[in-house]
């Protein structure tokens, strides 16, 4: 069972990625998913998660700005992030979530310059 969470990179303010989470050993789309980051001297913090009713969330910093989804025929969640800004830089982290399971990805670490 695992999470690869992959895309990260430097970019420049007002620039975007792509993340990538892909998960092997279970079936996402059973699970609520999200995106959490944890910035240099920080807690983690949640970004975005799509719940398992289907109702999506998303922190006020990053509203309008990133989108999350999935693409359950290949098992993976993604986050794309407009817009960036120097203080998105964190290393960002996918986890899933379902009754008596919670896993998480390594981490991808997102950099914005100014």
């Amino acid at each position: 069972v695992q999470l690869q969470a992959s895309g990260g990179g430097l970019v420049q303010t007002g620039g975007s990625l792509r993340l990538s989470c892909v998960a092997s050993g279970f079936t996402l789309d059973y699970y609520a998913i999200g995106w959490f980051r944890q910035a240099p001297g920080k807690e983690r913090e949640g970004v975005s998660v799509i719940s398992s009713d289907g109702s999506t969330i998303y922190a006020e910093s990053v509203k309008g700005r990133f989108t999350i989804s999935r693409d359950n025929a290949k098992n993976t969640m993604y986050l794309q992030m407009n817009s960036l800004k120097p203080e998105d830089t964190a290393v960002y982290y996918c986890r899933a979530r379902g009754i008596g399971y919670d896993y998480w990805g390594q981490g991808t670490l997102v950099t914005v310059s100014s």
